[in-house]
């Protein structure tokens, strides 16, 4: 995307949902843009605003917001909602004076962005997967540009395909600084180390499969084994009196702020396939055992999950098949064979889009640069993914 910067320190509006897909990213953008100089606000749930350290030194705000769901009834009180989210967007917007709004997904940033089209507010949505989700949907012929994940995002619509910009999915900088580092191959009788982690709300068939599939690899491997496991709070005590059984050593938590460090380190990731748990990985360049949560929107995760799988950086296995002996299989395959673990690492890497964030705060510093507008139809360079 040709534009010439435009270095005047300015005010913008990030909106997300409470989870760690659309709030990860926005903590990325914010990190950079306050960098060149800008100030950031963040706009989302009372989720959204208690994820520990990713919005430091950025001003929040809780809007209400309501999901479409549950009926008649539960359809009205959405609305409500979202009217009264409008209202007071609208109110912070007159006191920051925004350049312009962005929108990372999710229930809350529906409002804000309703009150900055209301207001004139330049706005762009950028979407983590593979499917355009359903609020990036709905203001798909709204906003200025749309910055994708992946370069066939399904669900958008060919008209809005024009000021759609290939640009990745943000990660934060203490995952892409591993991205400079080697993998670290494991040694023929060294440890091995695994990282298993459902996302920012944990996964319990992970927690119910990974220690039993463990328990089946030849006894010399699983000696070698050094487990982090994020489990559910309500699953924890019982994956670890497992592991404890089983005799493997492993450390678990219900969320885990040390993530980056512990994607280093990891010979082999076993995961679900949300955005930034694929975003991470190719960044990394860490190889991975995937089980897409198959009750996610659009079946979004295994859509996530085809382009690292088709390079070879993956294995994606359908929670249908999702079982210990599966597991093991596909265990001895990659962790046996050091060679396959680091061609796998390599290809993971090779899905990364390092320069994702500042190429998205590029775009959003262009949408209210008159030297440097949006170009329509322009998709950022091949470098975004290099």
């Amino acid at each position: 995307m040709t534009q010439v910067r435009d270095f005047r320190p300015r005010q913008y509006v990030l909106a997300a949902g409470g989870t760690g897909g659309h709030m990860v990213p926005a903590a990325a953008l914010a990190a950079e843009l306050m960098k060149r100089g800008h100030r950031v606000a963040l706009v989302s749930d009372a989720r959204g605003v208690r994820f520990p350290g990713l919005f430091e030194g950025v001003q929040t705000h809780v809007i209400p917001a309501g999901r479409f769901a549950g009926g008649p009834l539960g359809w009205a009180k959405a609305a409500r909602l979202m009217i009264e989210g409008r209202a007071i967007a609208r109110d912070l917007y007159r006191d920051l004076r925004p350049a312009a709004v962005i929108g990372f997904g999710g229930y809350p940033a529906f409002p804000a962005l309703a009150a900055a089209f209301a207001a004139g507010i330049p706005t762009a949505v950028h979407e983590q997967n593979a499917v355009l989700g359903r609020v990036n949907r709905l203001v798909a012929a709204r906003v200025d540009a749309i910055a994708t994940s992946y370069a066939q995002t399904e669900r958008m619509k060919s008209r809005h395909r024009a000021k759609a910009h290939l640009i990745g999915n943000p990660v934060r900088e203490s995952v892409l600084a591993w991205r400079a580092r080697p993998y670290p191959v494991p040694e023929e009788d060294g440890i091995f180390r695994v990282l298993v982690t459902g996302g920012s709300q944990g996964a319990s068939v992970l927690s119910q499969v990974v220690p039993d599939g463990l328990a089946l690899l030849p006894v010399a491997f699983r000696r070698r084994l050094q487990v982090t496991h994020q489990a559910r709070i309500e699953d924890i005590d019982a994956v670890r009196e497992k592991y404890a059984s089983l005799d493997i050593a492993a450390d678990l938590a219900t969320y885990l702020p040390d993530l980056p460090e512990a994607l280093g380190w990891s010979h082999l990731v076993i995961a679900r396939a949300g955005a930034s748990t694929i975003a991470e990985l190719t960044a990394a360049g860490r190889p991975a055992i995937l089980v897409p949560l198959p009750s996610a929107t659009d079946d979004h995760q295994t859509a996530n999950a085809r382009e690292i799988t088709a390079a070879g950086g993956a294995r994606t296995i359908p929670q249908s098949a999702f079982t210990p002996p599966e597991l093991a299989k596909q265990m001895q395959k990659l962790g046996l064979d050091p060679e396959a673990l680091g061609n796998a690492a390599t290809r993971a890497r090779s899905c990364g889009a390092p320069h994702a964030v500042t190429d998205l705060a590029d775009l959003v510093e262009s949408l209210d640069a008159p030297r440097a507008r949006v170009m329509v139809g322009a998709t950022i360079t091949k470098k975004a993914f290099a």
